[in-house]
């Protein structure tokens, strides 16, 4: 069994789940997802995201969201959509949600369960990817799997 650590923001759609899943062609998945809710410290890099992308409107729109407490609401539905869709492929999916800092989970996990590889799913983030400070850039220098750094769909 083929198992990957699965880093997401945001509940998986379609598309995302095709990709994770036909990756390794037929190979029988597991995956161990791991997704951190909306925290309020970084509004600012999600507000320069959306200017350097040219979305002017969510840039205006990002206090909106919720934050925090509320935040950790929705990420558990997005956690249990996202496990409940992954397993309706076949797969094996166990995850929780990110409470501490996101590198020291992903590697404590991927030594727990003998991952064979790291995949982040997230929006683009160009301002922390510029800086090699997005979660793919460094979990490369920690887990020692290999880390394919994908972009989520996007409606």
């Amino acid at each position: 069994m083929f198992t990957t650590v699965l880093m997401i923001e945001k509940p998986l759609s379609a598309p995302d789940v095709e990709t994770v899943t036909t990756l390794h062609g037929d190979e029988p998945l597991s995956f161990v997802v791991l997704l951190q809710p909306r925290g309020d410290q970084d509004v600012l890099l999600r507000a320069l995201d959306d200017v350097a992308l040219g979305e002017l409107s969510d840039a205006v729109r990002e206090g909106e969201e919720p934050e925090g407490g509320e935040a950790r609401q929705l990420a558990e539905r997005a956690l249990q959509h996202s496990l409940n869709v992954l397993r309706k492929t076949g797969a094996e999916a166990v995850g929780r949600l990110v409470e501490d800092h996101p590198l020291r989970l992903l590697g404590s996990v991927v030594e727990e369960v003998g991952a064979d590889e790291v995949i982040v799913l997230t929006a683009p983030h160009l301002v922390e990817e510029f800086f090699h400070r997005d979660w793919a850039s460094r979990a490369r220098h920690k887990v020692g799997v290999p880390v394919l750094k994908l972009f989520a769909h996007s409606e």
